[in-house]
């Protein structure tokens, strides 16, 4: 990939970052009304709802539903881990507030990609760790303690 490749790719990911705080944040507002599962739940409904109309609606998508079989019967845990995530999320930050929850994530991101990156899991290409790895992530655990209030 070339260098504005690179940006773009890191660009998306930071948008990303800030969709994920923001909701977070928003699924905690929620989950002090109706509840966390119950939040999990509308969070889900409301995915679902957006991803019928884009796919069969507007006609957006550019894969193959018809490939489902296709894929390994790891593939499908996503949803499943995504129930998880907005689960938990919900459930840190009213306890820790959005900063400390996000740098927990984030941490916790960081060191599963690494190791999810040194074994090749999930099908992805084996990419070995280095020493900057490992000091990176003692260093989001020194940023994340300097955060806590």
């Amino acid at each position: 990939m070339n260098m504005s490749g690179n940006i773009l790719a890191l660009l998306l990911a930071l948008i990303s970052g800030v969709l994920m705080a923001v909701q977070g944040s928003l699924n905690t507002a929620l989950s002090k009304v109706v509840g966390l599962l119950e939040t999990t739940f509308i969070v889900h409904v409301t995915g679902t709802i957006i991803l019928v109309i884009l796919l069969f609606v507007l006609r957006m998508g550019k894969g193959n539903l018809y490939a489902l079989s296709e894929a390994p019967w790891y593939a499908y845990l996503g949803g499943v881990v995504g129930v998880g995530i907005i689960y938990l999320v919900a459930a840190s930050i009213p306890e820790v507030g959005v900063a400390n929850a996000t740098t927990a994530i984030i941490i916790g991101q960081v060191l599963t990609a690494i190791i999810i990156d040194h074994f090749g899991a999930f099908g992805l290409e084996r990419m070995a760790y280095g020493w900057n790895q490992i000091i990176g992530l003692i260093l989001l655990g020194v940023g994340a303690k300097l955060l806590l209030r």
